[in-house]
């Protein structure tokens, strides 16, 4: 059998064959009880000072395959980065398929790899899961849900009420690649250099600057409306306007051409492997170079810096040029790009 049938999802043998022949091999499943049960020496790890951090988030975009990943990877990356950015150590990761009946199963292969490589690459455990089939045309090929848990460090507290005037703003790579890469992808278009997703898991730049946690305000990871949308959520939220430097943030000649030609705003293109991060000021540099000690961080920079205090749900983000001029920058009303993660 090629593709994924009605009967896959329906509980009996041939749902039984694709858990036994695909997902527990793949996943290294250990029982296939109805509920993981984590033993409690396992999520401590003999630690008493944590908290624990839980989120879930769903994938629906399209393409599922995009150059740089896929809706895998991109599944089990965007969890671990959401539990990263509250300073949490992602330690389970629970997964969701809803399948469209003729889905091909060798592609559901590929995708069932990539995430068991996401994980075990950082350390994280996949330890249960479902699957649903839908009927032909009644859904779009394959939508995931991932629910993880994580544990932060007693000391670690990143909070609104912290920021303040004065505080840098920093990101931790270019902006705009996973949405310019999946747009691509879905109509056929092409730019010199290709651009490709910047899926990728956040734990290790959090790590290394987690040593510097009584300096950082708080975290976002930037994915739908771009860092637009978080830098707005973060000044309405705290009552701060933020003053951001046209010139200072990084992105790519073809991601910045991509978003020129087809009329949209870089600010607001969805992101999937970097972080927006608040700081002291004393510390912002050390933090940056920290950040640009590894890989994934090696084109970190400030891109601004706290404002003065406006009130709460007042807040707004400013956009200085290179020409001295300036713009608010509003939140987005919705997706510029929809089904892009």
């Amino acid at each position: 059998m090629k593709t994924i049938q009605l009967g896959h999802g329906g509980g009996g043998k041939l749902m039984q064959e694709l858990i036994q022949d695909l997902f527990q091999p793949i996943f290294e499943l250990e029982d296939l009880n109805d509920s993981a049960v984590i033993v409690s020496e396992d999520l401590y790890n003999s630690h008493k000072d944590f908290k624990i951090a839980f989120t879930t988030d769903s994938y629906v975009v399209s393409p599922i395959f995009f150059p740089g990943g896929n809706i895998g990877d991109l599944a089990i990356n965007g969890t671990i980065n959401d539990l990263s950015v509250v300073g949490a150590t992602a330690k389970y990761i629970s997964v969701g398929l809803i399948i469209e009946e003729g889905f091909p199963i060798e592609k559901l292969q590929q995708i069932i790899i990539s995430m068991a490589k996401a994980a075990k690459r950082v350390g994280v455990k996949i330890i249960t899961g479902d699957t649903k089939v839908t009927e032909k045309g009644k859904s779009d090929l394959i939508f995931i849900n991932t629910t993880g848990l994580g544990l932060i460090p007693k000391e670690v507290e990143f909070s609104l009420n912290k920021i303040t005037s004065g505080d840098k703003i920093i990101i931790s790579g270019p902006i705009g690649n996973h949405g310019i890469a999946v747009l691509a992808e879905r109509y056929g278009l092409f730019f010199e250099p290709k651009v490709i997703s910047d899926t990728a898991p956040l734990n290790e730049l959090v790590e290394k600057i987690l040593k510097y946690h009584c300096h950082i305000r708080i975290m976002r990871d930037p994915t739908r409306g771009g860092i637009s949308s978080a830098l707005n959520e973060l000044s309405i939220a705290s009552g701060y306007e933020f003053i951001i430097y046209e010139e200072l943030i990084p992105y790519s000649k073809s991601v910045k051409g991509a978003c020129e030609l087809l009329g949209l705003d870089i600010l607001e293109v969805a992101n999937e492997g970097i972080l927006l991060a608040i700081v002291s000021p004393s510390m912002a540099e050390m933090i940056v170079k920290l950040m640009q000690s590894i890989s994934i961080g090696e084109k970190a920079a400030i891109i601004g810096e706290v404002g003065s205090l406006k009130g709460k749900g007042k807040g707004l983000v400013i956009l200085k040029t290179p020409l001295g001029g300036s713009r608010v920058i509003s939140m987005p009303l919705g997706e510029q790009l929809p089904r892009i993660c």
